[in-house]
């Protein structure tokens, strides 16, 4: 502070202008209106010129600039005119309702609001703006129909974000005291249906952003209608995460395009244009500065006179920082925490731990600690009971709204010293609730209290522990990574996310794979640090037990038949136990034995199942909370290639890589869920639903002509369709709805088209897995001659029509295996895709129908290694209220993508299964989940801290509720 230190040497005085505010905590001397008023104007202009590139004329392209009128009043002038000719000319359909979303509450959203007010408008709740969209879509078929007026929409931090803990409402205090526990929902809850966003809010890093990258590109691609944004506050790269630069005053845009993540110049083209100068006042400079100086002018006489400050007026003497060379009272906390900062400086670089009192304990402070001088009475405090402090860390809020921090070690010899301490900073964090019932939000300070530590001894090593990985298929590495990453700069956000208010428990973990081939194992923890590949035979059992005697968790994410081997073994050596596999009746029978041993064997924690049941139960019960009756629900789910990937007739591809056998002479082979044998079986699965109180059965040999389109609310590019998923009755059971909800219903998902080809190759035959007569000669046929007999062609097609898809279409139509032209042929393309009509032998391993399909389909159908897979889960569950008329629609969704790091692709499959269940070992590595036995993830105890972690991860959940 090295100004600070000069005006102290020279006696002078020192005034914070920012500091002069008014009884409500408003600045009484800013330039904040005059930079809303000139960023509106501005904008306005920029948004003529956008809307003309779309092909739309509005009476926006008559504005100029802000700096370009004589005065304020003439730019006014010239908005009250724009403003006239919407009244009555009113604006092109195409682009309305025209939303302007305002953030902030201070000067500058009034002086945006200002100007915004000189047109003709509306103000809209935020909880309202989904009706308005509504609306206007029910007008468009009025082609001519035009809109005079546009609409306002002013949102606060309860607009932004929401707790975590479904069953906590928004609160203010503690929001800013402790932002991570809200998750953000301003791109779900008000973006989607902004036409511009005019930023005004002062923002901090440790605060959720109001639009990400990620969330931008989700919502473009969702078809939202947000034109552009005047990034007011101009904070780079803050809030609004892609306004990454400041612009000049003659060219204050540039234009972001989020689909391909680039940045333009020009109005010209896709995304959304961007106002970000941070000089605005000067564009009203005469105003401003004469503005600035009539108001300074008030306090100057009586500024330069005092002698005494105290006399000064209470907003004056508040500012007075420095006085005749001497700080002010209220800002003695300077040198006091400049004091501990040295001292903390010194000690660092000398022997610490002997200068070092014997007790201490880590305190975070927050709220308005510097403009209501709040900081004062915590270090009176500390200093009037005998203790002292060393400041840690400390950031102080740049606006009147914000709110400051700062991080304090507190020490003291005597531990009833430090305890007196704790007791009187918790009661000045607690007051009575008689104590400061006016102006309680900036009154309020929040606490945090770390762990006693006794100094000279040496610090706790941090907790150790290990996992055993039982697999060394794809699902294993992104599981070891994130266990892995434990305690690590990369897991500092999610992890903090875990343990919450127990952060300083930190554990390492080491991660340990084990599979039959030490290959593979080793080819798994390639590149991963803390992680070690072994070759294990799970059903060597003292091999087994000595290594799982070794660690603290498994995750078994072997095929479901071995689990249970594992899970004996878990319950003799008293070890926790994860799956992913669901829990079958023999895994059910070991509840008792888990709880006798006093572990917990956690099943059914990956996607479906695990995601699936957490996401379902987190709306359920917060239904059932408030009182609601489920009166349906339905659950869609499924891996499917991405857009760019679904390159092939059926839009569906496998996976090359097998997993790999996981003990010795085992029949298993591969992983059944990514590979042709897994799919085609499912599709011959019996599936029974209940709809609208009917229960429906559906045979196995049905089930691909019971496929029904789908299209998905928020995510209507998506052509999809969907099979019933087995018996969806069960969940109806496990959820506790299945009296309640007169629709059941769980589906499969696959892009459209999928299961009319699938079923009619079918009933060609090529499902049969029945040994075929041809197949057990010693010379094996050709594909094209194999398929010539399951397509009952007699001759050898000399002239070759049957190998083009209009002879292929033809017989599959005449043998009655298709009803209409258009899904015969899509077949016969499918055929002559998967090469069955080629010249080759078939191989001596193929035996069936059913074995030379999946032969073909692994070859034709595999993903490339630069080709990503997607899941989608989707969830809808409608609720009645008691005494409510209108059906509550609860949606829930997770979109997640393969991801390709270093030349190395992880599918979205593996993800999705792998974290949910590395998050299972860590629970109860934390002891966050108490119960024992055998259980599912449909406990709050268990899916509210994992789904908090596995979005803190990276993986999103969206939920929206209409």
């Amino acid at each position: 502070m090295p100004l600070l230190d000069k005006i102290l040497a020279e006696r002078a005085s020192l005034y914070d202008y920012e500091l002069i505010v008014g009884d409500n905590g408003k600045r009484l001397l800013a330039f904040g209106k005059f930079a809303g008023r000139a960023g509106m104007i501005d904008f306005l202009r920029g948004l003529g010129q956008r809307f003309l590139s779309l092909g739309y004329s509005t009476p926006f392209l008559s504005l100029g600039s802000s700096y370009m009128y004589p005065s304020l009043a003439a730019a006014k002038a010239a908005v009250i005119s724009v403003g006239e000719e919407i009244a009555t000319q009113g604006l092109p359909l195409g682009i309305c309702p025209l939303v302007f979303v305002f953030t902030g509450s201070g000067n500058v959203c009034s002086g945006a609001q200002e100007i915004f007010k000189l047109l003709p408008h509306t103000f809209v709740d935020p909880s309202r703006l989904c009706d308005l969209q509504k609306m206007d879509t029910n007008q468009s078929r009025y082609a001519s129909k035009r809109v005079f007026q546009v609409y306002g929409c002013i949102v606060t931090a309860q607009d932004m974000v929401e707790h975590k803990d479904p069953m906590k409402v928004f609160d203010k205090a503690d929001y800013y005291a402790h932002p991570e526990h809200y998750n953000p929902i301003f791109h779900e809850k008000v973006a989607p249906y902004a036409s511009v966003i005019v930023n005004c809010m002062y923002w901090e890093k440790r605060f959720p952003q109001l639009l990400s990258y990620k969330q931008i590109q989700d919502l473009t691609r969702k078809g939202c209608p947000l034109v552009g944004v005047a990034d007011i506050t101009c904070d780079i790269g803050g809030s609004l995460e892609f306004v990454n630069r400041t612009t000049s005053i003659d060219s204050p845009f540039f234009r972001y395009d989020s689909i391909t993540d680039s940045y333009h110049d020009d109005m010209e083209g896709d995304g959304v244009i961007c106002l970000a100068v941070d000089i605005l006042p000067t564009e009203f400079a005469k105003e401003a500065s004469q503005y600035f100086g009539n108001v300074l002018s008030q306090f100057v006489i009586n500024l330069a006179s005092a002698t005494d400050i105290t006399k000064l007026p209470a907003h004056l003497w508040r500012a007075c920082i420095v006085h005749g060379g001497v700080l002010t009272s209220l800002y003695d906390y300077i040198p006091r925490m400049r004091h501990s900062d040295s001292e903390e400086v010194s000690e660092n670089s000398a022997n610490s731990l002997s200068n070092k009192r014997k007790y201490s304990i880590s305190v975070s402070l927050s709220g308005h600690l510097f403009d209501q001088f709040l900081i004062n009475e915590a270090l009176d405090i500390i200093e009037a009971a005998g203790g002292s402090f060393h400041l840690v860390n400390c950031h102080v809020g740049q606006s009147v709204n914000a709110i400051s921090f700062s991080e304090l070690e507190v020490d003291a010899d005597d531990r009833a010293v430090l305890d007196h301490i704790i007791d009187s900073l918790t009661s000045l964090a607690n007051p009575t609730e008689n104590y400061r019932i006016s102006n309680q939000d900036v009154s309020k300070i929040s606490l945090k209290l770390g762990k006693v530590q006794e100094n000279g001894k040496e610090p706790d090593p941090k907790k150790k522990a290990a996992v055993l990985i039982l697999g060394a298929g794809r699902v294993c590495q992104p599981a070891a990574e994130m266990l892995s990453s434990v305690g690590k700069p990369s897991s500092s956000q999610w992890y903090k996310t875990l343990l919450e208010d127990d952060f300083e428990d930190q554990i390492d973990v080491e991660v340990i794979v084990g599979s039959l081939y030490l290959k593979d194992a080793e080819q798994i923890v390639e590149g991963i640090p803390n992680v070690t590949g072994i070759q294990l035979d799970v059903t060597d059992s003292a091999g087994l037990c000595k290594c799982i005697s070794q660690v603290d968790v498994v995750i078994s994410l072997l095929p479901p038949s071995c689990h249970i081997i594992v899970a004996k073994a878990c319950i003799e050596l008293k070890k926790y136990l994860v799956t992913a596999s669901y829990v079958d009746s023999s895994m059910s029978m070991l509840d008792d034995k888990a709880k006798d041993a006093g572990i917990t064997i956690l099943g059914e924690m990956g996607l479906d199942p695990g995601i699936d049941h957490m996401m379902a139960m987190k709306m359920i019960n917060h239904a059932h909370n408030r009182k609601g009756k489920i009166k349906s629900f339905t659950s869609y789910c499924g891996g499917l290639p991405s857009p760019e990937a679904a390159n092939n007739p059926l839009a569906y591809k496998f996976s090359k890589k097998f997993d790999g056998c996981y003990y010795k002479n085992s029949p298993v082979t591969h992983n059944f869920s990514w590979n042709p044998v897994g799919a085609i079986r499912a599709g011959r699965n019996p599936a029974t639903y209940k709809y609208c109180g009917e229960t429906v059965h559906i045979d196995g040999d049905n089930l691909y002509d019971s496929a029904k389109k789908l299209r998905i609310p928020d995510l209507p590019a998506f052509a999809l369709e969907c099979l019933p998923n087995r018996n969806s009755l069960l969940y109806g059971d496990l959820y506790g709805i299945g009296s309640e909800a007169s629709t059941i219903f769980r589906g499969t998902l696959r892009y459209e088209g999928f299961s009319e080809i699938m079923g009619t190759l079918s009933r060609t035959g090529l499902f049969n897995n029945e040994a075929h007569p041809i197949l057990q000669k010693e010379q094996k046929p050709t594909f094209r001659k194999f398929m010539f007999e399951l397509l009952k062609v007699a001759s050898e097609d000399p002239d070759g029509a049957l190998m083009r898809e209009e002879g292929i279409m033809e017989r599959i139509l005449t043998l009655g295996h298709c009803k209409d032209q258009r899904s015969a042929m899509k077949t016969a393309k499918t055929i002559i895709f998967l090469g069955l009509l080629e010249e080759t032998a078939i191989p001596a391993s193929c035996q069936s129908a059913f074995d030379v399909v999946c032969f073909r389909m692994e070859e034709r159908l595999s993903y490339s290694t630069t080709e990503k897979d997607m899941v989608l889960l989707h969830h809808e569950v409608e609720v009645e209220y008691p005494g409510s008329q209108v059906t509550e629609n609860h949606r829930a969704t997770l979109l997640e993508f393969g991801e390709t790091f270093n030349g190395k692709t992880t599918s979205a499959m593996a993800l999705t299964v792998g974290i949910p269940a590395a998050v299972g070992a860590l629970l109860l590595l934390t002891n966050k989940i108490q119960t024992r036995g055998v259980l599912r993830p449909i406990e709050p105890e268990v899916y509210t801290p994992a789904l908090d972690i596995i979005q803190a991860y990276g993986i999103k959940l969206i939920e929206k509720n209409e």
